[in-house]
């Protein structure tokens, strides 16, 4: 009522319609950056260590991230914890999830 409405005047030589589409292009552009380099190889690798983590079994020689080797002595398919044996005497507890590599039989061995 008291205050009037002020109108701006879209100032001359810059099109209205084209900042949107140059908008929505950028942001198809980060989202496929984002995609490709982000998204797509982080799932690629989960996707790897899932099939490592269902291929374990009893016996075989593994890789963990702390650089330990060692033998699966228990393995159950419902706990998420395996025991490694060092050797006759040691062996240790860890989670399934810092088990990185599957080793070739008999690489425990030739260290």
């Amino acid at each position: 009522m008291f205050i009037s409405n002020a109108y701006a005047n879209a100032a001359a030589g810059t099109p209205q319609s084209g900042g949107t589409m140059e908008l929505i292009f950028m942001l198809v552009i980060f989202g496929l950056i984002f995609y490709f380099m982000i998204y797509r190889p982080q799932a690629k690798r989960v996707k790897e260590h899932k099939n490592l983590m269902s291929a374990l079994g009893k016996g075989d020689e593994v890789l963990t991230s702390g650089g330990i080797l060692g033998k699966i002595a228990k393995f159950g398919a419902d706990s998420d914890y395996v025991v490694l044996s060092l050797n006759d005497s040691t062996q240790i507890t860890i989670k399934k999830d810092y088990i990185t590599a599957v080793l070739p039989k008999g690489s425990i061995q030739s260290l």
